[in-house]
Parts: structure tokens; C-alpha cells; sequence
């Protein structure tokens, strides 16, 4: 069974409802009254997309909670689930149950990592599987409850999810799961999540990104020997080369700054 994502829907109008729920914090104005601005196109749809670009930089993330999105992920490992139900800040999840759901003969599959296959325990693995399968369906048959059948099942076994996520969370989730560091499997869920709300909202799709990226921290703080062997170790700093700049800034090494500078600074906004 293969992993797939779907993007079953999202919040309407998106960008409009970042937009006015920044402005309601931003703005004098009622939010009856920039909702109207919206409505009638005084505020024009490319305004609203530079304003909520430029709110992304901010770090202002409370606005994002009002943005939700709607996913129908298959074919994802128990091993998986356990991992993904730990975010639950922001995040509404619907399995499929293994009490409820008798596995059939034809439908009892299993996810296999390439490891076992490159380490040549492909077979061993295959075998495993198919007498834990014999043993499961011998359980139902003896009458055995699905909820005390299911005892036996690995964490290999698929499982289905529909993922109500706010994109707040998933910016979390992202920053998180997107890492190099992840677990293959969840990475590469999270990253067919990214690519559905690229397609669908691409101003705000941008900012998915593993914590290191531009849009995110800008920089690595994993253990320096991951980070050296990770593939955007080359292209993304280590927060040791950060640190170098502060050990500089304490031995008094940078360039000093005057009184002139200090005073810049003390007087701006309240200038004669």
C-alpha cells in the first residue's frame, strides 16, 4: 500500500482571513470594517498577499491558528502514528481503528523500509509478515475479538488518517518533520503535505520549510556531526559558527560602538 496524501480541503479564502485577522490587530479599524474593504475591493487582492508576506517575516504566528487545512493520508505505518499523534497542539486527528476494522486476507499489508532490503533481510522481513498474517486471521477465526487479534500486529501495519491542522501547527510540524534528522517515512509525509498546500495557497506553502530555512530559524541546531553529514549542510549554518560571532562579541573583538552610535540610537523617534 503506498503512502499517499490528499488535500481534502481548506479554509475559504485563506489569505483574506490572514489578512484581516492581522489588520484587527494592526489597524484602528473594526473588523466589520476591513472585512467591507475586502468585500467591496478597496483592498485589492495583491495588496493582501504583500501585506501577508511581509506579516510571515514578523514571527507574529497567533493569526495563522485561523487558517485550517483538511488531509486524508493512507497507507502510513503504525510506527508513523505514533510519532505523528504527538503533536497535538492545533491539530485534530481520525484513525482508523484496529478493533473496529478486521484486516482481511487480501488487505493485510505491511510497510517495509529499503534498509531491510539493502541490508539483505527483505525475505526474513517478508516471512515475518506472513505468519504474523497466518496467525492473525487463525485468531479471528477462532473467534478471537479484533481488538485482542490485533495484539499481535506490527508496526508495520498501515493505517489511515484525516488530519484537521492549523498552519500554525504545521509549521511546527514542518520545522520538526522536514528535518534530515526525521524519520524517513514521517519526512516524506510531511513533505507530500507541504507540496498539497504549495498548489493550493503558495503565499503561505513557501513557508513550510525544515527549521533551518530562510523563512524559519536560518540555521541548524542539530549536533554538529549531523549537521555535517546532512544535504543542506553546505547551503545552512551551524549555530557553532553563531556562537564563534558571540565568543567574538565577548572577547571584545568587533567593532566598538561609539558614543556617537549609542546616542543614534537613545534619540531615535524623539528628535527635535
Amino acid at each position: 500500500m503506498p503512502l499517499e496524501v490528499i488535500l481534502i480541503d481548506y479554509a475559504r479564502d485563506p489569505l483574506q482571513k490572514l489578512y484581516a485577522a492581522y489588520r484587527t490587530c494592526y489597524s484602528p479599524k473594526t473588523p466589520g470594517e476591513v472585512w467591507g474593504e475586502i468585500r467591496d475591493g478597496t483592498v485589492s487582492p495583491e495588496t493582501v498577499r504583500e501585506f501577508i508576506g511581509e506579516r510571515l517575516k514578523t514571527g507574529h504566528a497567533s493569526p495563522l491558528e485561523q487558517v485550517v487545512f483538511w488531509f486524508g493520508i493512507s497507507g502510513v505505518s503504525r510506527s508513523l502514528s505514533h510519532q505523528f499523534v504527538r503533536h497535538r497542539i492545533g491539530i485534530s486527528f481520525e484513525q482508523q481503528s484496529q478493533r473496529y476494522v478486521k484486516y482481511r486476507e487480501d488487505r493485510l499489508e505491511y510497510v517495509r523500509p529499503k534498509t531491510w532490503e539493502k541490508s539483505g533481510l527483505a525475505d526474513e522481513y517478508d516471512r515475518l509478515m506472513k505468519e504474523i498474517t497466518r496467525v492473525y486471521r487463525a485468531a479471528l477465526e477462532r473467534g478471537v475479538p479484533a481488538e485482542d487479534a490485533r495484539f499481535v500486529l506490527p508496526n508495520a501495519t498501515p493505517t489511515n488518517f484525516q488530519v484537521m491542522v492549523n498552519f500554525t501547527e504545521l509549521l511546527h510540524i514542518a520545522d520538526l518533520r522536514l528535518c534530515w534528522r526525521a524519520q524517513w517515512e514521517i519526512r516524506h509525509m510531511v513533505a507530500l503535505m507541504r507540496r498539497e498546500i504549495v498548489k493550493a495557497v503558495p503565499e503561505i506553502g513557501a513557508a513550510l520549510q525544515p527549521k533551518c530555512g530562510e523563512k524559519r530559524m536560518g540555521y541548524c541546531d542539530e549536533p554538529l556531526k549531523e549537521w555535517e553529514k546532512c544535504p543542506l549542510g553546505k547551503v545552512r549554518p551551524h549555530k557553532e559558527a553563531l556562537l564563534r560571532v558571540f565568543e567574538q562579541y565577548r572577547a571584545g573583538n568587533l567593532v566598538p560602538l561609539t558614543e556617537a552610535d549609542l546616542r543614534r540610537v537613545e534619540d531615535a523617534g524623539n528628535e527635535e
